[in-house]
């Protein structure tokens, strides 16, 4: 019977570690898709809106959901400098019931030149949504 109970616990565990990694998939689908249609402000949604959210670019660290955005809005100021936008993911990994980390690689098709590099996101439940609280992306 304790075998049985630990089984079903398992599975129960599983299937929630599933479900909330499909969650965070689908919301990087999400802001992929935002992108692609010009949309930043959806783009950002994913995002904590905190002071305290941390962005690592190439040449600084931002913190704040609106001085990200703003950076955002800096250095992509129209869909052609926006371009389109494609991920491949690396890893999806459980940190714990409240964090995911995500490494992956990311591409840029413009006009003016591609950009791609390498990004890591950690994920954080907050108020039962998973939300990007820090993204180093170079």
């Amino acid at each position: 019977m304790f075998l049985f109970a630990f089984l079903m616990m398992s599975i129960t565990m599983l299937k929630a570690q599933s479900k909330d990694e499909l969650i965070i998939r689908q919301s990087m689908n999400v802001q992929l898709n935002a992108w692609n249609a010009g949309d930043i402000d959806g783009f950002m949604d994913t995002y904590w809106k905190n002071d305290s959210l941390m962005f690592i670019g190439k040449s600084a660290v931002t913190y704040g959901w609106e001085n990200t955005r703003q950076n955002y809005i800096k250095g992509y100021p129209d869909t052609a400098a926006m371009g389109k936008l494609n991920f491949t993911i690396i890893q999806v990994k459980r940190l714990s019931v409240l964090y995911f980390s995500v490494v992956g690689k990311w591409h840029l098709t413009r006009t003016a030149g591609n950009l791609s590099g390498h990004f890591t996101l950690l994920f954080k439940k907050i108020k039962d949504k998973w939300v990007i609280i820090s993204d180093h992306s170079s």
